[in-house]
């Protein structure tokens, strides 16, 4: 069966930090689900778009169904200090945008990764940072809980080495390895799931 997959968001849905895309969060993807769908990918993504960026991208796009959209935004609305609830309601657009202009049938919302574990930032900013993320990821849980369509994926990245890239921000090709892993079973669960209601 064909499955139309959209990725979105900012440079770690765009691969930042892995050589190729087959290193990245796509080609890991790709990679989990060929043997059992054709897999049409669309990649939109930008390295330092914020949440509303990347809706204003989006909103540039032609109408298209996708059946799967994963999301990768809230790093740069962290770094760039945008508050809570201003956040909350660009999240809110994104989402509206992508059910019904875009009629996607699943969307998986990955969480924000740990800061407070990125190398490149220094102390004490490294601690505040990561004080962010995980108030973003809770204003995610308590906006997706309600619509079955809509799901937090939360990746608990490992220690192993390769997970953050050389740059100390960005995934690395373990990271990427740990999120797609991740992901993909999401999509598997949701597509059997509907499998069996239908």
């Amino acid at each position: 069966p064909e499955l139309r997959l959209l990725i979105l968001g900012d440079s770690a849905a765009a691969g930042v930090g892995a050589s190729h895309q087959s290193d990245a969060l796509l080609g890991q993807l790709v990679s989990a689900l060929a043997n059992d769908f054709s897999v049409h990918w669309t990649l939109q993504a930008c390295t330092g778009h914020t949440t509303q960026q990347a809706l204003a991208h989006l909103a540039q796009l032609p109408p298209q169904p996708f059946d799967m959209v994963v999301t990768s935004v809230g790093v740069n609305d962290a770094t760039a200090g945008i508050g809570t609830r201003r956040w909350r309601q660009h999240m809110v657009e994104l989402l509206r945008t992508l059910e019904e202009r875009h009629e996607a049938g699943h969307i998986l919302v990955s969480g924000l990764p740990p800061m407070h574990r990125f190398p490149a930032l220094p102390q004490p900013l490294r601690w505040y940072m990561g004080m962010r993320a995980a108030a973003l990821n809770r204003t995610l849980q308590q906006l997706l809980s309600g619509n079955p369509r809509q799901r937090l994926v939360q990746v608990d990245f490992s220690d192993s080495t390769g997970l953050i890239a050389s740059d100390g921000f960005h995934p690395g090709p373990g990271a990427y390895a740990e999120w797609g892993k991740i992901v993909a079973a999401v999509m598997r669960e949701r597509l059997e799931q509907k499998s069996d209601v239908g």
